[in-house]
């Protein structure tokens, strides 16, 4: 993620946006830390529109199936970080999540080509069925 001189983010190669369209808001963080929990606020919440995003269709689609949970409301990502004992490391990690979610989403994934098992594989598999039938039906006793 690189942050531009002219007021705008960019989130994966080809995707900018302006940085005005992403909410960043930041507060106390949960569970144990002693006083930096209970004095500082670290967590960040990321909050951005997928409308916002300037991706196609399709890759809105895979990015909200891949989102899941994070998506709140009506086309809001909601991303949060918390592990972190800073402001700006836990905003980079909300944005590297970001960035990984569009890495994912982009690309177009490849179709299946339906594929036949050669004649030579399911042979093999066969014989060898049988043969471990075979080891099985040996084991047998005759109680």
């Amino acid at each position: 993620m690189q942050e531009q001189g002219d007021g705008t983010l960019t989130l994966a190669p080809g995707v900018r946006i302006p940085r005005a369209v992403v909410d960043i808001s930041f507060s106390r963080s949960s569970g144990p830390g002693g006083q930096n929990v209970n004095k500082l606020s670290t967590r960040c919440q990321l909050r951005l529109k997928l409308a916002d995003l300037p991706i196609d269709p399709e890759a809105r689609l895979r990015l909200e199936a891949l989102a899941g949970h994070l998506l709140v409301g009506d086309g809001e990502l909601l991303i949060d970080s918390e592990s972190g004992r800073s402001q700006s490391g836990n905003r980079e990690e909300c944005l590297a999540k970001l960035r990984m979610l569009l890495l994912k989403a982009i690309p177009r994934p490849k179709p299946r080509r339906k594929t036949k098992p050669s004649k030579g594989s399911v042979e093999r598999r066969l014989r060898q069925k049988k043969t471990r039938a075979g080891i099985k039906r040996l084991r047998g006793g005759s109680e």
